[in-house]
């Protein structure tokens, strides 16, 4: 047991031993593999750095051939870009010199039908000009590329002046009238475009001013185009004067056939005839109307097309400057109107203020639009139009004032007033007169106010306006009035003297009514109306006094007291006959006379012959009743000439001259 136990462990140890050298044997190759690697590894590495060692040398090599030839090339390089830019430098320095002959041609044809070309050429020139002041001052070539520069800019003003001038043209007359035209009935308005220029010249005017102001330094063109637009406006508002004269009276057709419009302040509305008057006026005044009408919308479209071509900061100017020949001519032409009613005053022909109403009136109505169409030119120019109208208000209110106090003072006449007893001229003229005042009662009121320097007009309000025009209006008819009783103290009949207050009195009653002046005159005139109804009554009443001694025959004075059967006394027969007789003479020149008398209104007239047809029927009546039974004459026909009817029938034919 001892012995096998020992000897298991030595075969143990044995197994283990020979395991151990095993494992030795198997690490040796491997470590015999590993040393043979590295020594291969090593060599590599060795011939690896030789190669690296030789490639480092050959790059080293290759480096310093190298980069000597990039210098080089580099430099070539730079050399060739210099001699590129010289050559080109030289070119273009060159094309300088070249200029003056290249732009011979061009410049010597002008501008006219190829304005780019031309421009384009004036360019090339411009450049040389400023090359040859920065690099050769003192160069001929400056000089001559210079005065080409110039003769360019001279033709390019030429063209200006030329397109302008060949294409501005009167605005005609019918285009004008349909601009200025308003149709009432369309709400709304299709606005007439004036196109003064056609697109195509109006560029090129376009094109050629901004030139002149950015290259050309220059403002002449301004004056230019000032003075050749200034004559076209001028042209066009004369134009349509002439249309006016040759067209208005004879056909009356003031507006194109296709716009058969009125204005809204009917400017085509004539001014109110005047006594003894044509219509000549009339139409020169109309034409005026339309004239102002027609430089507003002018003036407006010229600043429309001036606003293209002119610099901003000289549009006002010029505008200013384009406007004045028309404007001055207007303004001339009212103050001609002014000075023609001042002549008139001085003649005492008021009626000739009524060419100014109409006027003023526009004038005024158009007075915001005229100020705004001027706005930013010289106060001189915006002071125009004011100043007319102050002078039109002043001798208008100065008209207005004489003729009232013409009305008082005309003369009583005899050989002036009328034989009939009928309206006297004074009445007529003066109520005509004041009717046409009615046509333009807010002119007349203003310009009655703008006379007022008490405090209570500083402010002219329309109602203020409208108390002065009929404290105004009521001052004339009050003059009327005691010229009327003043003149009718001429007659030496007193009945006719009744007549003729009452025909006056009529006729200025139912005026004031027919033409709605009654309204303006209760404004400060309450009772006016029921004033000349009492006076018409009072003359009616007048005039039936000149009867009385007529009817007087007719009455019971002096009568006989007789009784029936009862034989008058020659004295008592006398007194009868006296009575018949009186009353035939007296009826039959009173009937003579009267037939010869005047009353014009028909229903006055009427009212009168009835009324005094039934008091002398009457009263004959009652008396040939209370002699029916008295025998006072052998010959009673000789006395009773007339029957009651034929009585009347001879009144009936009062007041008429053809009977």
């Amino acid at each position: 047991m001892g012995i096998t136990s020992r000897m298991i462990p030595t075969e143990d140890a044995s197994a283990r031993k020979r395991e151990i050298e095993e494992k030795l044997k198997q690490e040796q190759e491997t470590l015999s593999f590993i040393r043979e690697n590295l020594e291969k590894s090593d060599q590599l590495t060795k011939g690896m750095v030789s190669i690296l060692s030789s490639f480092e040398s050959r790059l080293m090599q290759l480096e310093n051939s190298i980069i000597p030839v990039h210098k080089q090339t580099e430099n070539l390089q730079r050399l060739q870009e210099n001699v590129d830019k010289t050559l080109s430098c030289m070119d273009h320095v060159i094309s300088y010199y070249h200029v003056a002959k290249d732009t011979d041609r061009i410049i010597r044809e002008g501008p006219t039908g190829r304005l780019d070309e031309y421009l384009a050429c004036i360019a090339k020139i411009q450049k040389a000009v400023e090359y040859f002041q920065d690099n050769n001052p003192d160069s001929p070539e400056l000089n001559t590329v210079k005065a080409r520069f110039e003769k360019g800019k001279e033709l390019l003003e030429a063209e200006f002046r030329s397109l302008l001038t060949r294409y501005s043209k009167p605005v005609p007359p019918i285009l004008i009238l349909d601009a200025i035209s308003v149709d009432e009935e369309l709400e709304v308005q299709e606005e007439v475009v004036l196109e003064h220029l056609p697109e195509a010249v109006l560029q090129d005017i376009i094109c050629i001013a901004g030139w002149l102001v950015e290259y050309g330094r220059n403002q002449d063109f301004m004056n230019v185009y000032f003075q050749i637009r200034s004559n076209q406006l001028d042209r066009s508002i004369k134009g349509l004067k002439d249309h006016f004269r040759k067209n208005s009276a004879s056909s009356g057709i003031l507006y194109s056939p296709a716009v058969q419009t009125k204005r809204k302040d009917t400017p085509t509305k004539k001014a109110p005839k005047r006594p003894g008057k044509d219509d000549v006026l009339d139409i020169e005044i109309d034409s005026y109307i339309h004239c102002i009408s027609a430089f507003v919308k002018l003036a407006q479209s010229e600043y429309a097309l001036l606003t293209e071509i002119i610099p901003e900061h000289h549009q006002k100017k010029t505008f200013d400057s384009l406007i004045q020949e028309a404007l001055d001519n207007l303004m001339l032409e009212g103050d001609n109107i002014v000075s023609a009613a001042r002549r008139a005053i001085m003649r005492h022909d008021y009626s000739a203020v009524l060419t100014i109403f109409p006027i003023l009136r526009h004038l005024k109505m158009n007075k915001s639009e005229f100020d705004s169409t001027l706005q930013g030119t010289a106060a001189s120019t915006k002071n125009k139009l004011p100043t007319l109208i102050t002078s039109m208000e002043t001798i208008g209110a100065k008209a207005l004032e004489e003729f009232a106090d013409s009305i008082k003072n005309d003369p009583d006449k005899e050989y002036n007033m009328p034989k009939d007893g009928t309206v006297h001229e004074l009445t007529s003229n003066a109520i005509l007169f004041l009717q046409q005042l009615l046509d333009f009662h807010e002119t007349a009121g203003a310009m009655l106010a703008s006379q007022e320097t008490s405090s209570s007009a500083s402010s002219y309000t329309s109602e203020f306006n409208k108390r002065l025009l009929s404290t105004y209006i009521c001052k004339v008819l009050g003059n009327l009035q005691l010229n009327l009783l003043s003149k009718s103290k001429v007659y030496e009949d007193p009945a006719l003297s009744a007549i003729f207050l009452h025909n006056n009195y009529n006729y200025i009653l139912k005026s004031l009514e027919k033409s709605e002046l009654i309204q303006l005159v209760t404004v400060t005139q309450k009772k006016a109306e029921s004033s000349y109804r009492e006076l018409i009554e009072q003359q009616i009443y007048m005039y039936k006094s000149s009867w009385l001694k007529v009817l007087e025959h007719l009455t019971d004075r002096n009568m006989p007291v007789f009784q029936p059967g009862t034989k008058l006394k020659d004295k008592e027969r006398q007194v009868i006959k006296d009575k018949f007789k009186g009353f035939n003479d007296g009826l039959e020149e009173l009937c003579k006379t009267q037939k010869g008398w005047a009353i014009p209104d028909k229903e006055q007239r009427d009212f009168i012959r009835q009324s005094q047809k039934k008091v002398v029927s009457d009263a004959y009546r009652a008396f040939l009743h209370r002699c029916a039974n008295i025998s006072f004459t052998k010959n009673p026909e000789k006395y009773h000439k007339y029957r009651p009817e034929e009585v009347e029938e001879m009144i009936e034919k009062l007041f008429d001259t053809s009977a």
